[in-house]
């Protein structure tokens, strides 16, 4: 990465005097963290900081340090926007309008480049990862409260270091946010364990339509599912993160039906599958290995599109896998 995009950041912060950060709707630990730990770092310089969430901060991460300070919408004028963890403009939920953002950062390989200063970085395995690496090169520093909420982010976005992008230079980073501070088993815990009640009343739904179509597993949860359960959210309680432990599966799919006929689609596939083509075949995006989209229509409409689709991607992945076997298979012996 060029020292120059890190210099016009570092112009840009120092300079900036109201600030507003946003990141996407439903907001995942990697959201909320990346957001948080910025947000708290230029506060620490004295500048005024918002930062915002549409659909408001996840009861899970609501142990975090300063999460009392992110708010649903802005209020009054700021001078410079930052968008994090967020692939396209749509995915804030429009908290900016036509505004163009001062800055964007972001890892997803989908990013559109949306900002006035595009810090995109595909091989991080966390947006919270990024802004761990470069706070100090942009003038900031950590403290207990910034670490931790970085290292949620990590730890969210790597289901605790576990995705195949997981480096040893990401096991680094969270040692040293430690050593700041951050207690890594309670982050672990809230992050990825817990579940409330309601959670799980919710994924008893789900479960139960679960489906299997040769290395393909998926199953929907509908609007009645949380009136059902209790539970207030309009995710899937990360769901889809446990369906992509069933064995013999190569990809999962989860369907979430939302109000006024859009559906919420997650995919989860295992090393070699690239999911976010077929996420962004639906305005969508994500990483290789986990996307999402966002899609108008009916439930069954929607299922049955993204199925089809979804299913060609795994054959094609198939006869590829196939063809290399075969070429090996066909290629002349070398001589010893």
């Amino acid at each position: 990465m060029s020292t120059d995009i890190h210099q016009a950041i570092r112009t840009a912060l120092q300079d900036a005097h109201k600030v507003l950060l946003v990141s996407h709707i439903r907001p995942d630990g990697d959201a909320v963290g990346s957001l948080l730990g910025l947000g708290l770092a230029l506060k620490s310089t004295g500048k005024e900081v918002q930062m915002v969430l549409v659909d408001g901060l996840p009861r899970s991460f609501r142990f975090l340090k300063g999460s009392e300070l992110v708010q649903r919408r802005p209020k009054g004028e700021f001078d410079f926007s930052i968008v994090v963890d967020c692939s396209d403009l749509l995915r804030t939920g429009g908290v900016l309008g036509d505004r163009l953002p001062d800055l964007n950062i972001d890892h997803h390989v989908t990013n559109l480049d949306f900002a006035r200063i595009n810090l995109v970085m595909p091989e991080a395995v966390a947006t919270s990862a990024i802004l761990a690496d470069y706070l100090p090169e942009w003038g900031l520093n950590f403290d207990e409260m910034i670490a931790s909420a970085l290292l949620t982010g990590l730890v969210s976005d790597t289901l605790g270091f576990r995705t195949s992008n997981v480096t040893s230079h990401a096991l680094r980073l969270s040692a040293a946010l430690m050593d700041y501070g951050a207690y890594l088993p309670e982050l672990y815990n809230q992050a990825l364990v817990r579940r409330s009640f309601e959670a799980a009343l919710y994924w008893a739904q789900g479960l139960g339509r679960l489906q299997r179509q040769n290395r393909l597993i998926w199953t929907v949860l509908i609007l009645e599912d949380r009136v059902k359960a209790g539970y207030t959210g309009n995710d899937d309680a990360d769901l889809i993160n446990i369906l992509s432990t069933i064995d013999d599966t190569d990809i999962a799919v989860i369907f979430i039906e939302q109000k006024e006929n859009r559906v919420k689609v997650s995919w989860r596939a295992q090393p070699g599958i690239d999911v976010s083509q077929v996420a962004f075949q639906f305005g969508g995006g994500g990483h290789a290995a986990a996307s999402g989209a966002e899609i108008s229509g009916v439930l069954d409409e929607v299922k049955s599109r993204v199925l089809q689709a979804t299913l060609v991607l795994l054959e094609n992945n198939t006869n590829h896998k196939n063809g290399e076997k075969n070429a090996e298979t066909d290629s002349p012996a070398k001589s010893l």
